[in-house]
């Protein structure tokens, strides 16, 4: 299996299909795996890259996640892009893949080409979510399709990515409370934000509010709401989703 080295690490990714690179970034607690059912409808028209977030799926464990998660995870990416020697990739983030892509556009600019960052909360945490995370989290462990997602995605040490995972978030909420390092005025590239008006996880017209606020300060924003399906929606409504990715990522 290929594997790229982060900070003495061992970091899991896989490249399938031929075009122009297409870097899948997985969730929270989700890994490379999250991606399985929909890279065939990618494949024919791009090349196809994903990776496993370290301390996730594939890749090597460590002890606890930093609480600056999705910043250290945008590190990650840009290692594994300046180790490739790719440029100008486009990137679909989900979830909060979407919060690791839009922080790899704000630090490397000149190696993306395009963004869609899907089903995600804006610039800050929610504060109702994060607050009520660990409780939440100890009843996911209990439950068949929650602990079924874990394991498909991590193997049998699922349990300590999920609290590793719980933890940090926890603490960025008390003591960072952002999610990007730089504003976003400063992204120039195209930025699609994608999102379902279903989903379970954001209260009603929440997508259409926070992302509204957020394309003020792109220079070269867009959105696109699904009106059916869950979180993530690049999931949920998986072919329409490609439909709408691919007509963005081939637009001049």
């Amino acid at each position: 299996m290929p594997y790229f080295k982060y900070q003495g690490k061992q970091c899991y990714y896989n490249e399938s299909g031929q075009g122009n690179i297409l870097l899948l970034l997985h969730g929270n607690t989700a890994s490379s795996k999250m991606f399985d059912s929909i890279t065939d409808l990618y494949k024919e028209n791009y090349k196809v890259v994903v990776l496993d977030f370290l301390g996730h799926g594939q890749s090597d464990r460590i002890d606890r996640f930093p609480p600056d998660l999705w910043f250290d995870e945008s590190m990650q990416v840009i290692t594994f892009l300046e180790h490739m020697q790719y440029r100008q990739v486009n990137i679909i983030g989900s979830s909060g893949g979407a919060l690791v892509a839009l922080n790899v556009a704000l630090e490397r600019p000149d190696l993306v080409n395009k963004v869609i960052a899907d089903s995600f909360e804006g610039e800050t945490p929610l504060a109702d979510y994060v607050q009520n995370i660990k409780a939440e989290r100890e009843a996911s462990k209990h439950d068949a399709a929650a602990k079924m997602f874990y394991e498909y995605n991590h193997g049998d040490d699922w349990e300590q990515v999920v609290d590793n995972d719980t933890n940090a978030l926890y603490t960025h909420y008390q003591t960072i409370g952002k999610f990007f390092h730089k504003p976003l005025e400063r992204l120039e590239m195209p930025i699609l934000l994608t999102g379902s008006k279903e989903d379970e996880f954001a209260p009603a017209d929440f997508y259409e509010t926070t992302y509204s606020a957020l394309l003020n300060k792109m220079k070269n924003g867009s959105m696109y709401l699904f009106e059916k399906g869950g979180h993530p929606s690049i999931l949920s409504s998986s072919n329409e989703f490609f439909k709408v990715a691919d007509a963005f990522l081939k637009q001049n």
